[in-house]
Order: C-alpha cells, then sequence, then structure tokens
C-alpha cells in the first residue's frame, strides 16, 4: 500500500476544478481511498508538488511515424506526399527492430504523462507480404515493447485489404502495402483471436479506412469483433470523401452506418471533413471522435468540427498519431485554438473538458472506462505536472495552467497501476530514452 499526498489533484470531473490537498491510497495498482482538504502530508506518504491527473491516455498512435520526425515537416507537399516517406520506413522495419523503436518511443510518451496507448497496428507481416512463423511477430512485439517502457497498451490490430479507392473503384495493393494485408477478413480474424497479451495489454480492432477496405470486409464485421473496441480513420482528406461518395454514392459514415459499424465502441479518428449529416448521426450513435491535432495540422488535412461533433454527442479524446511530438498537453490545447482558429471566437471548451478528453475518454475508447480519473477501484495512474515551471509560475489555477501553458516537459512524476515509471522527469526503466530513439531511428533508416 502507498499514499501520495498531492498539493492539487483534479480528480477527473470535467465540470469540478483542482483541488488543494489530496490524499490518494493505492494498494495492488488500484486507488482505494481518495480523501480532500488534507492539510499537511501524512508521515510515510509520498508529497507530489504541482498538479496531480490522471495518467494521460494517447487513443491514436503509429510507433513507427516516429521515426520521420525532423524529416518530413519542412517543404512543400500534401498527406500523400507524405505518405510516401512514411511507405519507406515502413518497409524496412522487422519484429526485432520495431521493438527497440516502439519501446523508445513508448518511453517518451511516459516521460510525456501518457500511462496507455492504442496502436493502430497494421505492420503485420514481412516486408514482401509473407508472414512470419509467428503471425503476430510484429503486434507482439509491439506489446513487448509497452511492457519494457511501463505503459499500458490496446493494440488496435487493423484489417487493411486494398492500395486505395478512386471513383473507378478499389485499388491494388502496393509492393510496401503487401506487408499490411491479410489475405482477407477471415484471415485477419484468425490472426487477430490469436494475438499474445500481457496483463498490462488488451486486444482493439480497427477498420484502417473506407479507402482501404472493401465493402464487402465491412459486411459482418461488428459481428467479428464484438464489444472489443474498434477504431477506423474516418474523412480524414477530402480526397477520401470524394471518392467514397462518387464510387459508392455515399460518405464514409454512411457506408459504416449502413454495415452496422457506427455505435459507443467505435472511435472514428479525425473525423476532419465530415459532412453535417455525417456529425448528426456519428453523435446519434454515440461514436467517440478521436482529434489527433497537431498531425492534422503538420500534415495540412484542415480542422475538425470538434464543438460540433461532441455537442451532436462524440465523445472527444485525443492522440498524437503520427508523432510530430509527443505532448498530450498541447494536443489538449490545440483542439480550442483549433476551434478559435475556424471561428474567430474564443471560449469553445474549458480546460477540464479538454483535459477530461485526454485522460478519461481516452482511456474509454481504449476499452477501459475505470480509468481516467482518480477514484476509489481505478487503476493508479497519477500524473503530476509542474506548476513552477517557467511556463506555469505566477499562474492562480491550476488547470488553466497546465492545459494552457504546460509542455511535456513539465510532467515530474509518473506512476502506472501503481508503479513508479517516471521520477523527477527520468524515465526509471529506459535509462537514456534519448539515446534509444537516435539508435533505433538510425538503424532503421540506415
Amino acid at each position: 500500500m502507498s499514499e501520495y499526498w498531492c498539493e492539487y489533484a483534479w480528480l477527473g470531473d470535467p465540470a469540478r476544478p483542482a483541488e488543494p490537498g489530496v490524499l490518494i491510497e493505492e494498494s495492488g495498482g488500484v486507488v482505494t481511498a481518495v480523501t480532500s482538504t488534507v492539510d499537511e502530508p501524512p508521515a510515510g506518504s509520498r508529497r507530489l508538488g504541482g498538479l496531480t491527473v490522471p495518467g494521460f491516455a494517447d487513443a491514436h498512435s503509429h510507433a513507427f511515424h516516429r521515426a520521420l520526425r525532423g524529416r518530413t515537416h519542412d517543404g512543400g507537399g500534401t498527406f500523400w506526399t507524405w505518405r510516401d516517406r512514411m511507405y519507406q520506413v515502413a518497409s524496412r522495419l522487422d519484429p526485432d527492430s520495431y521493438l527497440r523503436l516502439a519501446r523508445a518511443v513508448y518511453a517518451e510518451m511516459a516521460l510525456a504523462g501518457i500511462t496507455a496507448v492504442g496502436e493502430f497496428h497494421y505492420l503485420h507481416h514481412g516486408p514482401n507480404g509473407a508472414g512470419y512463423a509467428n503471425p503476430n511477430a510484429m503486434g507482439e512485439a509491439l506489446v513487448e515493447a509497452a511492457r519494457q517502457a511501463g505503459i499500458r497498451i490496446c493494440l488496435l490490430d487493423t484489417l487493411y485489404r486494398t492500395g486505395g479507392l478512386t471513383d473507378r473503384g478499389y485499388q491494388p495493393l502496393s509492393p510496401v502495402q503487401q506487408r499490411f494485408a491479410d489475405a482477407d477478413a477471415d484471415a485477419w480474424q484468425r490472426r487477430y483471436e490469436k494475438i499474445e497479451l500481457g496483463p498490462h495489454a488488451t486486444r482493439g480492432a480497427a477498420i484502417h479506412s473506407v479507402r482501404a477496405v472493401p465493402e464487402t470486409a465491412l459486411r459482418g464485421f461488428a459481428e467479428r469483433v464484438g464489444d472489443a473496441p474498434l477504431h477506423v480513420h474516418l474523412s480524414e482528406q477530402r480526397a477520401e470523401n470524394e471518392a467514397c461518395q462518387a464510387f459508392h454514392g455515399r460518405t464514409p459514415t454512411q457506408l459504416l452506418a449502413e454495415h452496422g459499424l457506427l455505435g459507443p465502441n467505435l472511435t472514428a479518428v479525425h473525423a476532419t471533413h465530415p459532412a453535417a449529416d455525417d456529425v448528426t448521426a456519428l453523435g446519434a450513435a454515440g461514436v467517440g471522435v478521436c482529434l489527433c491535432p497537431t498531425t492534422e495540422r503538420e500534415l495540412a488535412d484542415g480542422i475538425g468540427p470538434a464543438r460540433a461533433l461532441v455537442d451532436a454527442g462524440c465523445r472527444l479524446s485525443l492522440g498524437s498519431d503520427s508523432h510530430a511530438v509527443i505532448d498530450p498537453l498541447a494536443e489538449a490545447r490545440a483542439v480550442e485554438m483549433h476551434e478559435r482558429l475556424a471561428t474567430e471566437r474564443r471560449g469553445h471548451f474549458t480546460a477540464g473538458e479538454l483535459l477530461a478528453a485526454a485522460t478519461g475518454a481516452g482511456h474509454a475508447a481504449l476499452g477501459r472506462p475505470d480509468a481516467g480519473r482518480l477514484a476509489a477501484g481505478a487503476p493508479a495512474d497519477l500524473v503530476t505536472v509542474a506548476l513552477d515551471s517557467v511556463r506555469t509560475a505566477g499562474a492562480d489555477e491550476p488547470l488553466a495552467a497546465a492545459v494552457f501553458a504546460a509542455t511535456a516537459t513539465d510532467v515530474r512524476s509518473v506512476i502506472v497501476d501503481g508503479r513508479p515509471v517516471v521520477e523527477d522527469g527520468r524515465h526509471l526503466l529506459v535509462d537514456d530514452v534519448a539515446g534509444e530513439l537516435s539508435a533505433t531511428i538510425r538503424e532503421v533508416l540506415a
């Protein structure tokens, strides 16, 4: 059993402010009691100075994209030209190198306060498309990487079948896309059901997109995954919408709805360009929406209708996607800042709403609705953000200081399932995170 005394703590309710003097008791990785208005740290407790919040959830990650940071950000081009560079990295990974790269990426996430990641995984097979002896070698490398980095993972194993969609129909797989694809949905399901997990890992499923999964494979897919978390890239690009409308006569959202895929276990990633009727349909079905603002901005995708989606009934979560940066606080405030740019008006989301998107809603999107709050019975995930850094010093409202001023470098302490993973900004399980990132990225790009 451990006790943590928090100078300030936000317990997870977006309508409530941070509270001073909160004592959190933990046993076996689970919060057993939370007591407010405790003026001084009790004897034997650990003092957490600053603002303590539930662990952040990165609900949308492609770990291998981290190798592109600093290599694809300048110059011109579009999402599609960036994708060609991404495919070059995808073609070079094997289970051993992917484990090393992902371990370093997940350790970087832990340093930023992320205690759980949703890995949207489609690098299933060898570079030529042939399966490994263990057909889930790549996915299980990610599971092991998360364990070594000290965070939880929901492995969102992804169905990927075609090379793209035009007004003439679905395109064949390119050579590099061969490793993404299973022979058909039945083959995907057989492999999916055999993934070896651990106590820190859960299984989820994903449909890559309507451009990479034909309608024939969408049919019955909801029954294949049952109640597991299900994610999909949705209306990320205008070109995707136009091709779907031209070929199917429907929007991507309408196509998913026709096949029974809209529902509370579905998370639509990006949803940058939904039609007005799509927004209504997504909200009415209780679909979650995962925004990835730094990636959407970096790739010039556009600004999604975040407030409209939430007002329609969607749950908002956040992801770092391509890992242009890994900073859940930056992702959270970007939601509000993008709305301000789009509307020329301030005040669309409160600090509490944005923090809830970065914590509880993200964990729920990964199948853990019990996480993302500081309450008895919840996982003991505690992240402490400094309130005395050059970015946060002098602020008198802890939540606003954290969401609108702090960065990942202000994360001082991270506890995952009751286990200290970061102390004083230092990762306790990976000695040199920056060094590992440099070494593994050099290896992959050599």
